[in-house]
This record gives structure tokens, C-alpha cells and sequence, in this order.
């Protein structure tokens, strides 16, 4: 394992994917997301996945010259074309546009279509609940889950993330099956057995072994009650957004499809906190978050630093492949790591 500053990883991920032809300001806020998630310890959307954005990017399946196209215009309700562009500028700006509208209309949805990989969901909600909003974020991928009771992937991992105004927020992000694909992954790379009941190989039988997981499909979380959930998610992405069912998205993971865009779907709700009570204002947040001290718990994510507002000190742990990796495209790219 290696140790990597918060702000050296920034410039780093910032610059390589300046030099992939991405404008500096998307390129910032990118790799803002990406080095969060390393941030939070989920490796398996961090810096891991940035040479299969890079290889996306230069063979065109990634537009870095994308645009956000504003499809419909509401008060309420905002779609936009993605354009091939990379997820996580995209999903950023439409949680900050959902949050705007939020703050106006009481709440708001932003629909980001044509889009790709955006990483750790979890990221996106922060720019609603900073400004006292609930805010919940859906996305789609590459099928990976087959439904209940089938043998043929059909959907992504589904997931789902949500924020709750709390001191500190609440933080809710969750893939709607057994495990990320993107831990999946991570284990794959570095040799590491999975847990039984995570995974299925490409026939279909239970897997323990990563790399046939990789190439197999995931087992939803909670049996059916997390197809169900998959369900929603894709109902909510790729269905009405669009333009692409899961079963239709080229995998990032595979070299061959690089240069296919993902079309993938993401969206956002941001609802006023302040305009939901039925009594006018109350401290039941304070009440429950004590309930939950109390009880010898703590509320999900309430440990997550703010994703725009990282410790260029902080240091951040990646794995040697990782590492490697990062190393290799820096040269290539002329970048000094």
C-alpha cells in the first residue's frame, strides 16, 4: 500500500486528465470527486478507476469536449444531453442546478442523460445538503445483475445515495447489489477472494473467485427486496432519462469497448428541509441524532469530510497496482507525480 497527499493527488489527477483533453475547471472538479472517494476509503471509485478514464477519454467513448444541452427547462424539472461527457462534472453541476431551483421552488430534479461513470454517488449530495436540503441521487451502469429468478444480466448496480441536513450531514450511499462493482474490481486486482453470496460467474453459479465475478454478475442486496430497489433505479436512469438500458452500456472495464460511449443516466432530487415540516420549526433532527448516540450508534456517513472542502495535508492510501498505474500514465501523459 502507498500513502499519497490529499493535494499532490489533486494536481496530479487534475493534470492527466487535462492532458486526456479535458478543460482545467471540469478537469478540477473531476478529480475533486475522484480523490474523495479515496478520501472516504472507498478505493474502488477513487484513483483506481482514473487510467480506465483516461483510456475512455482518449479513445473517444468519453467526450472531452462535452456540454451540458438543456433538453426540458422547468421551474421544478431540468434534463440535460450529456454529451458523452465525463459523470462527475456532470452529476456535480446538476446537483448544484437542483439545489438552485430547490432553494426557489421548495424542490427540484435534474436529469443528466447521455452521460458517463460519475464514481462514488455519495459525492453528489453534498452540494444540496450544505444548503439545507435533502438530496438524493440515482445512476445506472453496465448491467451486471440479472433479475430475480434470472440468468442474464440486465441490471446495473443501482445505486442510490441520499444526504440529510444533520450536524454533521448524513450521508446514505449504497449500490443496490450484494457489493460495488467497483469492489469487485479492486479485489480483482489484487487477488482477493470474495465473500460468499456476492457474485455469480458468466454461467451463472456462485463465485468466490473476483476475476470470474468481473466477468459474471453481482447478486442483489437483500435478495429480491434489492431487485426491487434495481428496479427503481433503472426506471428512474436509463428508462425514462435515457438514452441507454444498462443492458446496453459498454463496460468501462473492458479494453475493447473504449471507445463506446456509456450513455449513461444519472438523477438528482433536492427537496427544501426547511418547507417539510408539519409543525413549523422543531428540533427533531437534534432528537433523533441524540437517539442515535444514545442507542450506541451514528448516523451513515456522518464521518465523511466534505468532498468540496478536502485537507490538501490529509494523505489518502492506495494500493501498489494503483500506484503503478498512476506512475505509468503520468509518464506517458508528461505528467510529474
Amino acid at each position: 500500500m502507498a500513502s499519497l497527499q490529499v493535494g499532490n493527488a489533486l494536481r496530479i489527477a487534475t493534470e492527466l486528465l487535462v492532458c486526456a483533453g479535458l478543460e482545467e475547471s471540469k478537469a478540477r472538479v473531476s478529480a475533486r470527486c475522484i480523490i474523495a472517494s479515496d478520501r472516504w476509503g472507498i478505493g474502488s471509485h477513487g484513483l483506481m478507476r482514473l487510467p480506465f478514464y483516461l483510456e475512455r477519454l482518449l479513445a473517444g467513448g468519453i467526450n472531452s469536449k462535452a456540454t451540458m444541452k438543456i433538453v426540458t427547462d422547468l421551474p421544478g424539472l431540468v434534463i440535460f444531453d450529456g454529451e458523452d461527457g465525463l459523470g462527475h462534472w456532470q452529476l456535480q453541476r446538476a446537483s448544484e442546478i437542483a439545489s438552485e431551483r430547490a432553494k426557489v421552488n421548495g424542490i427540484a430534479a435534474v436529469g443528466v442523460g447521455r452521460s458517463s461513470h460519475c464514481g462514488a454517488l455519495g459525492i453528489y449530495v453534498w452540494p444540496m445538503v450544505n444548503q439545507n436540503l435533502v438530496g438524493i441521487v440515482f445512476s445506472t451502469g453496465p448491467a451486471v445483475m440479472p433479475p430475480w429468478n434470472g440468468t442474464t444480466p440486465i441490471l446495473s448496480t443501482s445505486p442510490i445515495a441520499a444526504g440529510i441536513p444533520t450536524n454533521p450531514p448524513t450521508i446514505i450511499d449504497l449500490a443496490t447489489s450484494a457489493v460495488a462493482r467497483g469492489k469487485i474490481a479492486a479485489k480483482a486486482q489484487s487477488d482477493q477472494v470474495l465473500e460468499s453470496g456476492w457474485a455469480f460467474d458468466a454461467e451463472g453459479k456462485p463465485t468466490t473467485d473476483a476475476k470470474a465475478a468481473l466477468a459474471g454478475m453481482l447478486a442483489p442486496l437483500g435478495g429480491v427486496k434489492g431487485y426491487a430497489l434495481a428496479v427503481l433505479v433503472e426506471s428512474l436512469t436509463g428508462v425514462l432519462v435515457g438514452p441507454t438500458l444498462a443492458k446496453n452500456i459498454p463496460d468501462m472495464f473492458a479494453s475493447s469497448q473504449d471507445a463506446n460511449p456509456q450513455e449513461i443516466a444519472h438523477f438528482v432530487i433536492a427537496i427544501d428541509a426547511s418547507k417539510l415540516s408539519v409543525d413549523g420549526p422543531n428540533d427533531r433532527i437534534s432528537q433523533f441524532q441524540d437517539g442515535v448516540t444514545e442507542a450506541g450508534g451514528r448516523l451513515p456517513g456522518s464521518t465523511r469530510v466534505d468532498p468540496t472542502a478536502l485537507n490538501s495535508d490529509d494523505h489518502i492510501t492506495i494500493t501498489d497496482t494503483v500506484g503503478s498505474q498512476i506512475q505509468e500514465w503520468a509518464i506517458r501523459l508528461g505528467v510529474k507525480a
